[in-house]
């Protein structure tokens, strides 16, 4: 599956299949997802900073790889701090291959047509992402600290939804 949404779409039937199943996510799986979700972002954020020459784009691509960074820090942190291994599972790897796919895809593109691809990917992923904290990884935490770190992250991405829409509208 090719197209600006294979990314956002693995991860939403990956988390639906999850719960679908009733197979509750437990902690370690659901810091594992929320990990590996971050690192894809920050991923994608340091190939648009090697390939775009938007200076728009390249802000939003640095606020990426900071706000990201310093989220999955904290989760680091608090598995470590709770004693928790964050445990890969069937969402964390459909995450992982389908952000090799998407950047497969990015890497062949330039220019303008990269930024908006980027772009593009960025809102959608991110409608996606935070469906899923809101709608799944959030309810499904046990851990309080978990909770309120996948909650304060949920805030954050909403930012940056808003503002990877601003971006896309801006370019069309």
């Amino acid at each position: 599956m090719t197209g600006k949404f294979v990314l956002a779409m693995a991860f939403a039937l990956a988390i639906t299949g999850a719960s679908a199943k009733e197979e509750k996510l437990n902690d370690a799986q659901i810091a594992h997802i929320a990990y590996t979700a971050g690192e894809i972002d920050i991923n994608a954020a340091k190939l648009a900073l090697a390939k775009t020459h938007d200076m728009m784009v390249r802000d939003f691509a640095n606020e990426m790889v900071r706000d990201h960074t310093a989220v999955n820090d904290k989760a680091l942190a608090l598995v470590k701090k709770l004693g928790v291994t964050p445990e890969d599972n069937p969402v964390s790897k459909s995450l992982t291959e389908a952000a090799d796919k998407k950047k497969t895809e990015l890497d062949k593109l330039n220019g303008a047509a990269f930024d908006k691809a980027y772009i593009e990917n960025e809102v959608a992923y991110h409608k996606t992402v935070n469906g899923a904290l809101s709608k799944t990884l959030i309810p499904d935490a046990k851990n309080p600290e978990l909770k309120q770190l996948l909650e304060s992250g949920l805030k954050l991405f909403e930012e940056h939804q808003h503002h990877a829409e601003m971006l896309e509208a801006h370019e069309h």
